[in-house]
């Protein structure tokens, strides 16, 4: 190891010390420092004048001193493989590579799909430790294998309550408990006949996803049935919001405000596109803000951040976003410019209008600015009498623009360069 990798993290499995190959158990033994928690603590030899510290809760008030100690050998213990969901993941985040040796042992994924028999990358492999259990939603499909790392030992019966819930009550858990070690148990059992109400704390699941007639699965495109979200009218339909997010574009790990959120179908719909997207939905109607959040949370995505408050004055101070969906407020004084000026450079923006008044301000945008001006119109069959005929909603105008590079800010009704 060079001298300027003062920082080893190891890791570890339910085999401990036996299990732990010569690199990694001469790591741990010339450590000055060994960080880990408890569990992991004891299971390696007391080595005579090195310093152990276990961790405390929450874990990152360590970081601070462990930081400190730069230059001394510090060695960490970790759970399988660190940078897989675990503490290597944060710490290089904090610590040059050059400065860190990572020396991984099999991950829980790993184990579990050895146990079972999976190929592990037709598996989607997930945490919900610490995280909240609806995050496994969008991933929720017919004939899907999840791994997931639980948060503790109700993890479990409430995956087979939420899978129940969702037309999923025949798909197979198996909960894997301290894999690769003495203590080492399975439990096998459908989400519908699951009866244990807690399982060892330490534990993985495998889920082979079954879903019934009916059972409410989330397409891979945008455009979901407008019933799925609980509204009081105020949110982009089907067919236009599929249109909007086309014309959004969403990138891996973008931001997105949603301004004039009403449901919060659009930036719930970005989220869905990918785990790594962020979305903030900007609204100031109570009733509207509850809705959101139980629209986020039912289709899991409840990362979802809410600015409450009317735009623009609801996104001073926000993260400026790579993309922009204004579906309300469109006539309020400084709200087109305000989300322009903070659009970043290269990023998108669309807004919807439905009247005229809106629509004379989408008009003014694509003279000033460019970008692309659409119509749309959806007609639906219904009942005429004893007859059935087309039923017209009104129709939408949609506006979207790239921000240049060159940014070009919004002064006194004017866009200057």
């Amino acid at each position: 190891m060079g001298t300027a990798r003062w920082l080893s993290i190891v890791g570890i499995g339910e085999d401990g010390w036996d299990g732990l190959s010569p690199a990694a158990r001469a790591e741990v033994e010339s450590a000055a420092i060994l960080h880990g928690g408890s569990r992991h603590l004891d299971l390696v030899p007391v080595v005579a004048g090195q310093e152990r510290l276990p961790w405390p809760s929450p874990m990152t008030d360590a970081f601070p001193g462990l930081l400190a100690r730069r230059g001394q050998r510090v060695c960490v213990l970790a759970s399988g493989d660190p940078s897989w969901y675990g503490v290597g993941a944060t710490l290089s985040r904090l610590v040059p590579a050059t400065e860190i040796t990572v020396i991984p042992a099999a991950s829980a994924f790993s184990l579990a799909a050895s146990r079972l028999g999976w190929p592990l990358q037709d598996c989607r492999c997930l945490t919900v430790h610490g995280r909240p259990l609806e995050q496994v939603v969008p991933h929720l499909q017919p004939n899907a294998k999840l791994l997931l790392l639980s948060w503790d030992g109700t993890t479990p019966a409430r995956l087979a309550t939420l899978l129940h819930a969702r037309g999923f009550g025949a798909s197979r858990l198996t909960v894997l408990e301290a894999m690769g070690g003495p203590r080492e148990a399975r439990l096998e059992a459908t989400a519908d006949a699951w009866t244990a109400e807690r399982t060892a704390d330490l534990n993985t699941i495998a889920l082979e996803c079954v879903a019934a007639p009916g059972a409410r699965i989330l397409p891979l495109v945008p455009g979901l049935p407008d019933d799925w979200f609980e509204h009081d009218g105020q949110i982009t339909k089907r067919e236009v919001r599929a249109v909007t997010l086309s014309f959004l574009a969403p990138r891996r790990g973008e931001l997105l405000w949603d301004v004039g959120a009403g449901s919060g179908s659009i930036g719930i719909e970005w989220m869905l596109r990918d785990p790594a997207n962020r979305a903030i939905a900007v609204d100031h109607h109570p009733e509207r803000i509850a809705r959101i959040l139980t629209n986020a949370t039912a289709f899991g995505v409840p990362g979802l951040t809410l600015a409450r408050g009317k735009a623009p004055a609801a996104l001073e101070g926000l993260e400026r976003p790579d993309a922009v969906f204004i579906g309300g407020g469109l006539t309020a004084d400084g709200l087109l410019a305000a989300c322009w000026d903070a659009l970043l450079p290269g990023g998108r923006i669309a807004a919807n209008a439905v009247t005229l008044e809106s629509e004379a301000v989408l008009f003014d945008a694509h003279k000033r600015l460019g970008g692309e001006l659409t119509q749309i119109s959806v007609a639906r069959a219904s009942a005429v009498g004893g007859f059935r005929g087309w039923r017209a909603s009104m129709p939408v105008t949609l506006w979207r623009a790239e921000k240049p590079y060159a940014e070009m800010p919004y002064r006194e009704g004017a866009w200057t360069a």
